[in-house]
């Protein structure tokens, strides 16, 4: 993936991954661990099947000469550079994203919220970590705090990708869900989400809405481009409930994505909720 395409494909997530807002520098670094994810994702997705083990392997091994002080084969590796050498980021969350892709591989169903959860603290809560050590405020509590908006921000995008996740051989709604709410598989390759599938996916989103609410206080520990940055993943989040919510969870058939208008006034509405002086508004 090119320089061009990875700046494509974050235009077009849900939140802003490196917005101009930022320094130069704060936005290199985030746009280079938006790449690394991506292609990362994009091997465990896209490649041939029976290519995807070696090719996540590769990047494991990648990662091995970088943090060794070698030369990275890999342009997504070779792009982390500055972070391993001017943020100290550690490893472990690269190499979380690299299992995250491994286990998709072998597992295509959660049978419990829970479970998905923690498929997330791989699939997600990294992002978040390393993205606290670019900004140099990587704490334990903020760390464990992030992990509720990055799991947050997961699970509102399988909820959106309910239909490209399944023409994969993937469901990411719990198991436990569906059944409850009597969906059956044929119901997830449908043209229209019917009401029994719409119902899953909602329960979904006021999970990811309470995930989001209990990862705010974070913002209450940032100030400058930390909190700015912060607040515009979960001002991106909230609205893409909100276009969830207003298409009725009918997630088949079309996408369902917040628009950048929408995405710009939470992330001033989230900014509002918290005082300069870090401390959240009494409301």
């Amino acid at each position: 993936m090119s320089a061009a395409d990875v700046r494509d494909a974050a235009r077009r997530e849900n939140f802003p991954v490196a917005s101009r807002l930022l320094p130069r520098a704060y936005r290199r670094d985030l746009i280079a661990v938006y790449g690394f994810a991506r292609y990362v994702d994009d091997v465990g997705d896209e490649a041939d099947s029976a290519h995807r083990p070696a090719l996540l392997d590769a990047v494991e091994a990648d990662l091995g000469r970088l943090y060794a002080g070698g030369s990275p084969r890999l342009p997504a590796v070779r792009a982390l550079a500055p972070l391993v050498t001017g943020r100290s980021v550690p490893r472990a969350p690269f190499l979380h994203l690299v299992e995250a892709n491994r286990r998709d591989q072998v597992v295509r169903r959660y049978d419990t919220f829970g479970q998905l959860l923690a498929y997330c603290e791989l699939s997600a809560n990294p992002v978040g970590r390393i993205v606290l050590h670019v900004f140099g405020v990587a704490t334990d509590e903020r760390a464990r705090l992030s992990d509720r908006i990055c799991s947050a921000l997961q699970v509102i995008e399988h909820c959106q990708d309910v239909g490209e996740d399944h023409a994969r051989g993937r469901v990411y709604l719990p198991a436990e869900d569906l059944r409850r709410f009597g969906c059956r598989e044929a119901d997830l390759a449908a043209s229209h989400a019917c009401p029994r599938l719409r119902r899953a996916v909602a329960l979904q989103a006021r999970r990811a809405a309470t995930l989001l609410d209990e990862g705010m206080p974070l913002l209450e520990t940032l100030s400058g481009f930390a909190r700015t940055a912060v607040a515009g993943y979960v001002a991106g989040g909230r609205a893409a409930l909100a276009a969830l919510d207003r298409g009725r969870h009918d997630v088949l058939g079309r996408a369902v994505r917040a628009r950048r208008r929408a995405v710009l006034s939470e992330w001033v509405r989230v900014l509002k909720e918290v005082n300069g002086d870090g401390s959240r508004r009494d409301s």
